[in-house]
């Protein structure tokens, strides 16, 4: 990948913090890529900066008013220092119109709007990305001839803190108790306040979220404790910093139709939507004429008792909440953020073709590259008779799928073998000497995951993986993969990482 992505976005008080934590997922996918990533803020929450600066981004902050003409001023200079036609930029917020996209083009960049509801009178960016459910190409009509449009959930994104449950079943209890609430990092309406005294009479284990930034934070500390003597348990959660596991903890969900919705459907979580600004409307119902969701209206229409009868009602049907949760899991795959980086970076995915008996002098040189033989079980070099009867051997195995990996410049730069039959298989991945340090692996995994969960029945792939070969541990867990176990391979200490197919 290109050496550096820049990302311009913003957070605060009255826009939310959503523009900047999806660009956070973005960032770091390109910084598993090997990339580095610089924010332009204009505006930015004290809990974010933080944030960014634990993730290992950098931050420039710009002394404009969001979307003016001193912004668009600094954002191209930051730009120029960074290298011109050469960087991709990310735009993210409503306040970056038609005109702010032009003058970043102008600049020289390769330019990514990230996009809602078709804000935008015309659109001059080269790719346009709608993550929702409700994203149409028709929202885009104004566009320009070489813009294309990456539209829908395959490209929702997802942190990497939420990878790791890909393989995840979530159990469905008979009677649901425990309740996350999630409604924004700021929530200036203070709904939150509102949806905690609807919930206080009820049997419930409750965790509220919010964010640092909530300027009703005092007041929702003091409606908490107020409530203690209440039958609701309400924990109050600020700035989480394991929002998956909250989410793997809940039975239910009560949130914004924002972003957030799509990590909710990606862990299966049963959610009620409300549509607290007009541009999550579409989003919230959708979602339930899709059956991942319930809609419950407009905040404006907020009414606490139809609230706890559409809680109840949920709470009680375990059936209800099955078939929601399988629903929301076979909608979002959490590949998205890989997807948008293949296309920041301009390069044509992987394409995966079975080993001929042609490859087989190639693949005895990756084999016995030094790198690949240090971080193998057996360390041993592979004399060629070995290697070729070995090769010849697998190749007629009906339950091995071993396939050459090649870049869009039809190059070899891998090789994935799957070993297994009925529902499990053990994966292998080589990378080539010359192709290493440059995305290939994760994208590779990824690719070869998804084509053999679709053409064959096996659901789980294993990986096993020494524990100082830590640049593969870092490659799996960004394809999904999970840490199962220790394990023993070959008498020697290793790492034990599964990826289950979606159900």
């Amino acid at each position: 990948m290109p050496s550096t992505l820049l990302i311009r976005a913003d957070a605060s008080i009255s826009m939310g913090t959503g523009h900047v934590m999806r660009m956070i997922a973005l960032a770091q996918a390109w910084q598993d890529g090997g990339g580095e990533v610089v924010f332009l803020c204009a505006e930015i929450t004290p809990a974010l900066e933080a944030r960014l600066k634990e993730e290992g981004f950098l931050l420039e902050k710009i002394q404009a008013s969001p979307g003016s003409r001193e912004d668009l001023e600094a954002t191209c200079a930051a730009i120029a220092r960074y290298g011109a036609d050469s960087i991709p930029v990310a735009l993210d917020g409503y306040q970056f119109d038609s005109d702010f996209q032009l003058g970043l083009k102008k600049a020289g960049c390769r330019l990514l709007v990230m996009d809602d509801y078709g804000h935008a009178a015309f659109y001059h960016a080269d790719w346009v990305l709608n993550q929702n459910i409700s994203a149409r190409e028709e929202l885009y009509a104004s566009r320009a001839p070489h813009t294309r449009l990456l539209l829908g959930t395959k490209f929702a994104l997802l942190r990497r803190e939420f990878l790791k449950y890909r393989g995840w079943q979530r159990q469905i209890p008979e009677i649901a108790r425990k309740v996350l609430v999630t409604l924004g990092g700021a929530d200036p309406d203070n709904v939150t306040g509102k949806v905690i005294e609807a919930l206080s009479p009820l049997d419930l284990e409750v965790k509220v979220v919010v964010g640092g930034s909530n300027p009703h934070l005092p007041a929702l500390r003091e409606a908490v404790v107020s409530r203690k003597t209440q039958p609701a348990k309400i924990e109050l959660i600020v700035n989480p910093t394991d929002m998956p596991g909250l989410m793997a903890w809940a039975d239910l969900a009560i949130a914004a139709g924002g972003s957030t919705a799509w990590e909710l459907t990606f862990m299966g979580l049963p959610s009620l939507f409300m549509i607290l600004a007009e541009n999550q409307a579409a989003i919230a119902t959708e979602l339930e004429s899709a059956g991942v969701g319930i809609c419950i209206g407009r905040v404006a229409d907020f009414d606490k008792d139809e609230l706890q009868i559409a809680l109840r009602r949920v709470l009680e049907n375990s059936a209800e909440r099955h078939r929601t949760s399988s629903a929301g899991r076979n909608f979002v795959d959490g590949m998205g953020c890989h997807r948008t980086a293949c296309q920041l970076n301009q390069t044509s995915p992987i394409c995966l073709r079975p080993v001929s008996y042609s490859d087989i002098e190639l693949l005895w040189e990756w084999a016995n590259d030094p790198v690949t033989r240090q971080n193998s079980f057996d360390s041993a070099k592979i004399p060629w008779e070995e290697h070729s009867a070995w090769c010849q051997k697998k190749l007629a195995d009906a339950d091995c799928r071993l396939w050459i990996a090649s870049n869009g410049g039809n190059a070899p730069v891998g090789c994935v073998r799957f070993d297994g039959k009925e529902s499990e298989a053990t994966i292998s991945l080589t990378v080539a000497p010359n192709a290493r340090g440059k995305g290939y692996g994760t994208k590779i995994i990824q690719q070869a995951c998804d084509r053999l969960f679709a053409e064959s029945p096996l659901r789980v792939v294993h990986a096993f993986i020494k524990p100082e070969n830590i640049a593969s541990v870092k490659v799996f867990e960004a394809a999904g993969f999970g840490y199962d176990s220790d394990a023993v391979c070959k008498s020697q200490s290793g790492r034990h990482y599964t990826l289950h197919a979606k159900s």
